[in-house]
């Protein structure tokens, strides 16, 4: 066999590899380009529609939560959470059971706009599922499911 395509560890050939690599560098950027469209199509900071979108069916939401939801620093929420609430999407609510704890929870423009940029996503993945022949989708779907399913395991096993 040729250097290009023979097997190495593993049994992955170093054209595997870089396949691999470039498949999902394309679609990181893919789904970044859509998360910028969505953010200019709102006018919302993109740190901030992925901290909108979060609430999906919760009601509240706590800034630790946000913080490991998100992957980022307590302090840097505290700023998305003030961008939100500046613009009338969050509302910051005392914890009734203890009152160490803020509740943060999203207005009715907050739930509208939510519900509008969940539409928008919904519609723009029917778009690509419709682009993949009909008779090809459900492979797509199982690779796609293999794909997430080895991943979790690699991150499992990095913890």
């Amino acid at each position: 066999m040729n250097e290009r395509n023979e097997p190495e560890t593993g049994g992955l050939s170093q054209q595997q590899r870089q396949q691999f690599s470039q498949m999902l560098d394309k679609l990181y950027q893919c789904c970044t380009d859509s998360h910028v469209y969505l953010s200019e199509k709102f006018d919302i900071p993109q740190a901030e529609l992925r901290c909108l979108m979060l609430f999906g069916h919760e009601r509240y939401l706590t800034a630790k939560g946000i913080a490991g939801r998100l992957g980022i620093a307590r302090s840097r929420v505290t700023k998305l959470v003030g961008g939100l609430a500046d613009k009338k999407l969050l509302v910051r609510v005392p914890d009734p059971a203890d009152s160490r704890v803020v509740l943060l929870s999203l207005t009715p423009a907050g739930q509208k706009l939510r519900q509008e940029v969940a539409d928008l996503q919904r519609s723009l993945r029917d778009a690509v599922l419709t682009a993949i022949d009909p008779d090809r989708r459900h492979i797509v779907l199982q690779s796609l499911d293999m794909l997430k399913a080895a991943m979790e395991r690699v991150g499992e096993a990095l913890e």
